[in-house]
């Protein structure tokens, strides 16, 4: 299919299995598991369904006459019945009573909602899988001392594993926010074409307990506990808005990462993986671009735009339901879990294979390290008799001069060699060296990595075990 468009999203990014939850085939089929639900529940209650129109749409349940349902829809331009049609042309005894009291929005929305709440639980276990490749690189490199940045400004120090601690924390707030969605989750139901249910209430001849068994059965029959209490034809749309927000901040986590790595592979200090035959660039061979996280970036700022889709047509719908949601919606809630699923595929493949450089780190630390020990030395300075008023202006003074022969010169930060040179701090060279080792400057970096994963990560980890140990893959 070389020659009409094709989303990137499935031929590049998105992994098989999300891609198999947008499928139609998982549509249709759900759609007549739905149909059989209904049918076998009316049954349950009363009305005139036999065993052998159940055991015939149960026969074809899986086998969908696709072709068939293509020329209905041609015909009557409405997906649904075209399904009602063609299913009914396989279960013929069954099609006097397929979607029997039904909405088209009892198999579509409730089939939408199931199919999200699905690739809500695909990514929450690759979100816990990222998150296990995070901890392990956490503790890994936890003592490292690194240069820390604020405003991408030199800062103080901390270390490599406690700033990966940053990155595994926004998808540990992630995970709250997922698992809220999924304790919370329920269908639409049958509750007919404005949410009365009044076609149910007709079929069972005014028994309105029959009419709401009817839907909680339908419910747990499909694995749900709950449905909406009300609805007008569709579920509120609202719901789309909550889900898509949730993806918006798993994606904004991911950016926030792949920022971070782009920034420290600028400064040679982490690498992301690349492959012994990649090509980092068609002119300059030398080249090690950072394209896995550069498609972090690309995927996460489009599903940050995309989450204002749900939140416009949840506001703009007009008493029991415009069909304007339609179209919307098809791109906008298929297209964000594919990117934030191909987003967790490259995440999970980088925090499993960062390389780190700490000769290069360190380089970095002692280049600064000198200005950052001056309240030190300062105060070692005064310990030894100095007035503090006339050690504060001398060192900023020298401070001043290794930064000029720094910034205009290019030459090493030889403040130290200023201070021992001029002698009012009555220091050694020995005792300033041993001011200067980096990990009397990381505080409690260290420790906050030991006590963050082992106090709140570890147990969730613990928990999850079953789903972990999945590899993160970059399709093109």
């Amino acid at each position: 299919m070389r020659d009409t468009y094709q989303s990137p999203l499935a031929g590049r990014y998105a992994s098989r299995e999300m891609l198999y939850l947008f499928s139609e085939d998982k549509k249709f089929k759900t759609w007549r598991k739905l149909w059989v639900t209904l049918a076998e529940t009316e049954k349950e209650l009363g009305l005139a369904i036999t065993d052998e129109q159940l055991e015939e749409m149960k026969r074809y349940m899986d086998t969908i006459n696709y072709d068939v349902a293509d020329a209905w829809e041609k015909k009557v331009r409405h997906d649904v019945m075209a399904h009602v049609h063609a299913y009914g042309e396989q279960a013929t005894s069954a099609m006097p009573i397929i979607h029997l009291g039904a909405t088209s929005c009892y198999v579509g929305d409730n089939t939408d909602l199931i199919i999200m709440y699905e690739a809500l639980e695909l990514l929450r276990t690759k979100v816990l899988n990222v998150m296990e490749k995070l901890t392990q690189f956490a503790l890994k490199y936890k003592d490292l001392p690194t240069l820390g940045f604020t405003h991408f400004q030199p800062a103080q120090l901390t270390t490599v594993g406690k700033r990966a601690t940053l990155w595994l924390q926004e998808l540990w707030l992630d995970l709250e926010e997922i698992d809220h969605l999924l304790a919370g989750k329920r269908l639409r139901g049958a509750k007919g074409t404005t949410g009365t249910q009044a076609t149910f209430l007709n079929l069972f001849e005014g028994d309105y307990s029959k009419v709401k068994e009817l839907d909680k059965r339908i419910a747990n029959k499909l694995g749900y506990e709950e449905v909406f209490p009300v609805t007008g034809q569709t579920y509120t749309r609202k719901i789309d808005s909550q889900i898509l927000n949730v993806l918006s901040q798993i994606a904004q986590s991911a950016y926030k990462f792949s920022n971070d790595i782009r920034l420290l592979q600028n400064l040679k200090e982490v690498e992301e993986p690349f492959e012994k035959n990649q090509i980092g660039s068609s002119a300059m061979a030398y080249k090690r671009n950072p394209m896995r996280s550069e498609r972090i970036s690309a995927l996460a700022r489009f599903v940050i735009c995309d989450a204002l889709n749900p939140a416009i047509t949840s506001s703009t719908q007009w008493f029991e339901r415009t069909l304007d949601d339609s179209a919307n919606k098809r791109l906008a809630v298929s297209e964000a879990f594919l990117a934030i699923d191909a987003i967790l595929e490259t995440y999970m493949n980088v925090a499993d294979g960062m390389v780190v450089y700490p000769k290069v780190i360190e380089t970095r630390i002692l280049s600064e390290l000198p200005f950052m020990a001056t309240e030190v030395i300062l105060m070692e300075g005064v310990k030894r008799g100095g007035d503090r008023q006339e050690l504060h202006e001398k060192i900023r003074v020298l401070s001043m001069e290794a930064a000029k022969e720094v910034k205009e010169h290019g030459r090493p930060n030889d403040l130290i060699e200023r201070i021992l040179a001029d002698g009012t701090f009555k220091m050694s060279e020995e005792e300033l060296r041993g001011i200067l080792k980096p990990e009397n400057f990381i505080g409690c970096a260290s420790m906050q990595v030991e006590d963050f994963i082992g106090e709140v990560i570890r147990p969730l980890l613990d928990a999850n075990q079953n789903v972990l140990g999945r590899e993160g893959e970059v399709r093109v």
